[in-house]
């Protein structure tokens, strides 16, 4: 059960390192937007197959309290947010 609530950084390891990984960090600064406003709840509905799984790793590896994982963002759509740069998450 620990393993569920807290993911850490491990399944979005694995993803960058597979050769179909899709840049699909945009969903954060999204995320980052509507948090602690009225829109807060976000629904992600996709077809099979459309990458819903790697989305909530990438968010759980982003939002995790228990790893480190600025490295495994540097290099994608997200490093480019001016709030990762000055440190406001991760």
């Amino acid at each position: 059960m620990g393993i569920y609530l807290n993911p850490g950084n491990r399944g979005f390891q694995t993803a960058l390192k597979s050769q179909i990984y899709v840049d699909m960090t945009g969903l954060i600064v999204y995320t980052n937007k509507m948090l602690g406003t009225n829109r807060k709840y976000i629904c992600v509905s996709r077809p099979r197959r459309f990458g819903k799984t790697m989305a909530a790793s990438m968010l759980s590896a982003y939002y995790s309290e228990g790893c480190d994982s600025r490295q495994l963002f540097e290099g994608l759509e997200i490093a480019q947010d001016s709030g990762l740069k000055n440190g406001d998450r991760i």
